[in-house]
C-alpha cells in the first residue's frame, strides 16, 4: 500500500483528496498536516468522516516526520509554502504533487510577476511535471514532483485542446469567460463570499488580472506552437461548486462543424473522464458537481465566423482533488481511475 499524507487537509480541496483516498484501493492514508487544527479529530471538524476518522487527528507541521510516514504527499496549500515543504520532502526521496501555483509556470520572471513575490525552488522548476493527462498523455516515470493544473485551467485547455492542434483559430485574441462556485475562494473567512454577500448575486473579479492568465497561455502556447493571448474574466456564481467557462474564437477559415466534433470524439478516445456532448447539448454544472468529469461541447456562429467552446467541471475534483489523484495513479502505475471511478454527480 502506498502511504499517502496530505499537507492542508483541512481545506476544502485537501478534504475532498481524504474522501477519495479512504476508498482508493492502493492508499493507506498517513498524515493529515494542518496549521489550524492541530491535535483535533478530522472527524470533528468535517463530521461527514464520523465512524471513520474520529481517532484520525491533525498533525503539525514536520517535515522530517512527513517523510519518514510517507511515500507521496499531496500539498493543499494556498501559494507560497509549497515550494520549501516540496523542496525538503524531495530531498528525502518523498513524491510530491502539488494542487497549488508554486510550480506551475515555467517562467520565473511570470510567477514574480502575476504572483507578488520571489520564488525560493527556482531549482525545482524544472523538475516539476504541468499534467492534465487527457492533454499530456504522460507517463510520468520517475517523475518525483507534479504540478497540478489550476481549476480555471483546466477547464479551459481540456475545452480547447483539440483545436490549438488543429490550427484554425486565431490564438492572438481568445476570450474566455469563467464562472465559478465559491469553494474556489477557499475555506477562510473572506467578506466577498460571505452568504448575505453572495446569495442571489453574480460578480465578475479580478478582471484582466487574474493570476490564472500565464497558466492558460504558456500551456495554449505550447499545444499550437506559437504565442497566445487570451482576455480571461472569471465571475463568482452563488453555488458552492463548479466551474462553467465559454470560450469564444475568431476562425482563420471556413470550417464544418461535424469535422471539428469528430476532432474532439478522436482527441478525447481513450478519455474516461472528458465527454463531448451530443451536438447542441448545452453542458451544465449540476451534471459534473461531485464527479472528476469534464462535460464540453462546441458550436459554430457561422454568421460572425466564431467558434464558441463551452465546458463544465467540478472546481474542487477534476479542477483540483480528483485531477491530482488521477496524476498520483499514473505516477505509481495504478488504474488511472481508482479511487474516482465511483464519483458520480446528483441529480
Amino acid at each position: 500500500m502506498l502511504k499517502v499524507s496530505i499537507v492542508g487537509a483541512t481545506g476544502y480541496s485537501g478534504a475532498e483528496l481524504v474522501r477519495i483516498l479512504l476508498e482508493h484501493p492502493e492508499v493507506e492514508l498517513a498524515d493529515l498536516v494542518s496549521k489550524s487544527y492541530v491535535g483535533e479529530s478530522f472527524a470533528k471538524i468535517y463530521p461527514v468522516f464520523r465512524g471513520r476518522l474520529d481517532d484520525k487527528k491533525c498533525k503539525a507541521l514536520d517535515t522530517a516526520e512527513l517523510a519518514k510516514n510517507s511515500d507521496l504527499v499531496f500539498i493543499a496549500l494556498p501559494t507560497g509554502p509549497a515550494q520549501k515543504i516540496a523542496a525538503e520532502l524531495l530531498a528525502e526521496d518523498v513524491k510530491v504533487i502539488d494542487l497549488g501555483a508554486d510550480f506551475r509556470l515555467e517562467s520565473v520572471e511570470d510567477y514574480r510577476k502575476w504572483y507578488g513575490s520571489q520564488h525560493t525552488a527556482e531549482h525545482l522548476l524544472d523538475q516539476a511535471i504541468y499534467n492534465i493527462p487527457e492533454i499530456h498523455k504522460k507517463r510520468l516515470e520517475d517523475v518525483q514532483l507534479v504540478a497540478n493544473p489550476g481549476c480555471y485551467p483546466t477547464s479551459v485547455l481540456l475545452a480547447l485542446a483539440p483545436l490549438m492542434k488543429m490550427q484554425i483559430v486565431d490564438t492572438s485574441s481568445v476570450i474566455i469567460d469563467s464562472k465559478s462556485g465559491v469553494s474556489g475562494a477557499g475555506r477562510g473567512m473572506n467578506l466577498g463570499v460571505h452568504f448575505c454577500q453572495q446569495d442571489e448575486n453574480f460578480k465578475a473579479y479580478k478582471v484582466a488580472s487574474h493570476r490564472h492568465i500565464p497558466e492558460i497561455e504558456q500551456e495554449l502556447g505550447k499545444l499550437c506552437g506559437e504565442k497566445v493571448l487570451v482576455s480571461f474574466t472569471p465571475h463568482l456564481l452563488p453555488l458552492k461548486r463548479g466551474i462553467l467557462s465559454t470560450i469564444y474564437l475568431d476562425l482563420l477559415e471556413q470550417v464544418d462543424l461535424s469535422q471539428i466534433r469528430q476532432n474532439f470524439l478522436e482527441y478525447y478516445r481513450d478519455a474516461q473522464f472528458v465527454q463531448l456532448l451530443p451536438e447542441g447539448e448545452l453542458p451544465e454544472i449540476k451534471n459534473v458537481a461531485g464527479s472528476n468529469d469534464c462535460h464540453l461541447n462546441v458550436f459554430l456562429d457561422e454568421r460572425v465566423g466564431r467558434l464558441v467552446v463551452v465546458s463544465v467541471i467540478d472546481n474542487l475534483l477534476k479542477g483540483a482533488a480528483g485531477q491530482a489523484v488521477q496524476n498520483m495513479n499514473i505516477l505509481c502505475g495504478f488504474e488511472e481511475n481508482a479511487g474516482l471511478s465511483g464519483l458520480r454527480a446528483g441529480v
